[in-house]
């Protein structure tokens, strides 16, 4: 008995008749979590953790229709027993468990291991199949703690300030914005573009404290953030708005500083490997967690991923999906 299966629409659940994370509008769309490549507009109907909803009004529309559940709380859709659980990703990320005549199907999203104490953390779910990210599937990605990362962001912005500098930090509007906010907090006056402050208060509106912080405002004169710290979405990294600036250095947060910075980003003056998906030993970790009889790699590395599962006695397969790289995906005017 298949529960899963994968369309040209998406992810397809079968006796529930209800998609996740579809790239095509669907009657009913069950989401993982909020970034755009996994929550599209065009649904007729969206199911997702309560954290999310407030996000999905934001980037989708008011007038969108959408539940949501709380983590471990299950419903029934046409005999599908689902409920969500802590993905660890970003805010409301969740991954999505299905249950029918006791087989047992977990779609994971998008998933982080590491605690960045603004998400709820990572929850194994034990399951029979299990569909899995692999953005940072290769053994070269691993990740420092969030608090060495936080120091070494603090330890930049205090640098600059010594140097009569205004440190930007290149970070993407949700998930990774607030995790920068919350690092560099107390080192220096907080300034973020719109869009970021747009997210931060769907954050705030379902209980998240974030530190105080201004909007910068591109259309007016900014020599006000002289010294300060200013968060900007990838989007603007290429714009005349960062020109405006005064005494302006730049650093990208990414998991890809890890190792390609230098050729992707070559004009930052720094880069720290900040991610919201797991690295090498976190999907590992997650995978075997599952005991999962079979595993579906999805974006990012799935080839490379998929083969070590194999040759380590793992029953995996590769999947060919409309999901990608979130950071690369935003985009944000020029003009504002």
């Amino acid at each position: 008995m298949r529960l899963l299966n994968f369309t040209e629409n998406g992810i397809y659940c079968i006796p529930g008749n209800f998609y996740i994370d579809p790239w095509k509008p669907v009657d009913y769309a069950l989401i993982t979590h909020a970034h755009a490549d996994h929550a599209r507009w065009g649904m007729k109907r969206y199911l997702c953790h309560h954290f999310t909803v407030p996000i999905l009004h934001s980037r989708i529309g008011k007038d969108i229709q959408v539940q949501g559940i709380a983590y471990n709380e299950s419903l029934t859709i046409n005999g599908v027993k689902v409920s969500l659980h802590p993905a660890g990703h970003i805010i409301g990320s969740a991954q999505i468990r299905m249950e029918y005549k006791g087989k047992i199907a977990v779609v994971s999203g998008d998933y982080k291991l590491q605690n960045d104490g603004l998400s709820i953390p990572f929850e194994p779910v034990k399951c029979h199949e299990f569909v899995t990210e692999s953005t940072f599937g290769l053994p070269i990605y691993k990740w420092s703690s969030v608090e060495q990362l936080n120091q070494l962001m603090r330890d930049w912005v205090i640098a600059n300030q010594k140097n009569g500098k205004t440190s930007v930090f290149v970070g993407y509007s949700l998930g990774k914005a607030q995790r920068i906010l919350k690092a560099v907090s107390g080192v220096a006056p907080l300034f973020t573009h719109y869009s970021i402050a747009k997210l931060n208060e769907a954050y705030k509106s379902v209980g998240v404290n974030l530190p105080d912080y201004q909007i910068v405002d591109f259309r007016e004169s900014v020599q006000h953030v002289n010294q300060a710290v200013v968060i900007v979405p990838p989007a603007l990294v290429e714009s005349t708005v960062l020109k405006k600036i005064p005494n302006m250095v730049y650093a990208v947060c990414s998991g890809w500083m890890q190792v390609r910075g230098a050729r992707r980003w070559r004009s930052a003056d720094a880069g720290f490997a900040v991610s919201d998906h797991a690295d090498w030993d976190g999907l590992l970790t997650a995978v075997k967690a599952t005991e999962a009889e079979k595993v579906y790699v999805t974006h990012g590395q799935t080839a490379a991923f998929a083969k070590y599962l194999n040759e380590n006695g793992m029953h995996a397969v590769e999947l060919h999906t409309a999901f990608g790289n979130e950071e690369e995906d935003e985009q944000i005017p020029e003009s504002v």
